[in-house]
């Protein structure tokens, strides 16, 4: 699948998003749990969420590299 422009853009631009928010929620995590009492379900959500994140910017980093011709 080959990517436009403005396509390839739009996806470099929403992954930086998600590091952002991936790193955001690193630090977050790591603060509630050094500082109890932690909300042990709002880590969980957290955790899911970071892990979310994780994934999605690995499918656009593949969506991101050229085919290569076989």
């Amino acid at each position: 699948m080959t990517l436009n422009n403005e396509d390839a853009r739009f996806l470099r631009e929403r992954m930086h998003s998600m590091q952002v928010e991936h790193r955001d929620l690193d630090s977050v995590i790591g603060y509630l749990a050094q500082n109890p009492p932690a909300d042990t379900l709002l880590l969980r959500r957290l955790k899911k969420r970071k892990l979310m994140l994780k994934d999605r910017i690995e499918q656009i980093e593949l969506m991101l590299v050229p085919d290569i011709p076989a």
